[in-house]
């Protein structure tokens, strides 16, 4: 029996962006990360390193589903505790928009899923990327919503970790 996938978002569920500028939520460390390396562009990244032991106890196979996509190893593993993960490559989807509504990460995941049960953490799904879903995916799938102000909390942490044994019986 294989356990259910975890697609995992940076910006957003694991760095809370929206949260007020002018201070770090608790528990959290700030970095400067570049989310492609040829841009110089740096970002400030909050990060709490308490994520990454409470995200893999939770009996799931991680796996990013960023913009960070491969960097989330560099930059953003180590900090929060996570070993190298795979990732979903959103080649030429990335940020594309689609007239449906279904969000521009949505078909690369189901289609990384390849009918595995999955969880999908993220702050930007919406009803159109359950129906897409729930229409192309044949196994239990749970699309989670994190609010980019707050990011994981322990609700959250316990939300997810009944859902994988929910979507481990029902494989």
């Amino acid at each position: 029996m294989s356990r259910p996938l975890l697609f995992l978002d940076v910006d957003g569920p694991l760095n809370p962006y929206a949260a007020r500028p002018e201070r770090r939520p608790e528990g959290y460390t700030t970095i400067r990360a570049s989310v492609r390396p040829d841009s110089g562009r740096l970002l400030r990244v909050w990060l709490n390193p308490s994520h990454g032991p409470a995200l893999l106890s939770l009996g799931y196979d991680l796996c990013w589903a960023t913009t960070w996509m491969a960097e989330a190893n560099r930059w953003i593993a180590p900090v929060v505790g996570l070993p190298e993960l795979p990732y979903v490559d959103f080649g030429a989807a990335l940020f594309a928009e689609r007239p449906d509504g279904v969000h521009w990460k949505t078909e690369a995941i189901v289609r990384h899923a390849a009918g595995r049960p999955f969880a999908w953490v993220d702050d930007e799904q919406g009803p159109a990327d359950s129906v897409y879903v729930a229409a192309h995916h044949p196994g239990p799938a749970l699309l989670h919503h994190v609010d980019p102000r707050t990011g994981l909390r322990s609700e959250d942490f316990s939300a997810l970790a009944k859902a994988a044994a929910g979507l481990v019986t029902r494989l």
